[in-house]
């Protein structure tokens, strides 16, 4: 794989109201804001490399080497609402660790752009809609209130396992 630029992320002083703020990695799919917990999160690197791993279900993009390692892509537009996101300049995959049947694994999420890093405290997140969401409501976490409106937040641990993606995880044993 070529050379990479990685995002870091910037990972603040402790913080004594750290207990009552979290931070999220928020992100664009399409038009729609998205977040995620800050500390599933490992590194954000430049779109590019993802070798195609034939029989893998749709939302699966590919593979990369990360550093000697076999990390599965995952086209988070297709895992969330079966349309595949269209590669630009801006597309990024972030690195993310999820845990499956009680180990720790490392995925990679295709996304549009990455925006910022945003602190959320507790009591601006509300329970996520029953209804009408372009995605599965068991997918979200919550709605995150941000200045400009809401974020959806993923609980990505939920996007990234159950019977679909047994197959990944079949191809993560075979590498």
């Amino acid at each position: 794989m070529n050379a990479r630029n990685a995002l870091a992320l910037a990972v603040p002083d402790e913080d004594p109201d750290a207990d009552q703020q979290e931070q999220y990695l928020t992100f664009r799919l399409g038009d729609e804001s998205y977040a995620l917990g800050l500390l599933s999160v490992k590194e954000i690197i430049e779109y590019g490399g993802v070798t195609q791993v034939p029989m893998m279900p749709g939302f699966v993009r590919g593979v990369i080497n990360l550093r000697g390692r076999v990390v599965p892509v995952i086209d988070l537009a297709a895992r969330l609402r079966s349309e595949s996101a269209a590669v630009t300049r801006r597309t990024c995959i972030v690195i993310v660790e999820v845990e499956n049947e009680g180990e720790a694994q490392d995925m990679g999420i295709i996304v549009d752009a990455v925006s910022q890093v945003v602190d959320i405290p507790p009591e601006a997140v509300e329970p996520g809609p029953s209804f009408g969401a372009k995605v599965r409501a068991d997918f979200i976490a919550g709605m995150g209130k941000l200045d400009e409106g809401f974020v959806i937040m993923l609980d990505i641990d939920r996007v990234l396992s159950g019977e679909d993606m047994a197959a990944v995880n079949d191809m993560k044993a075979v590498a």
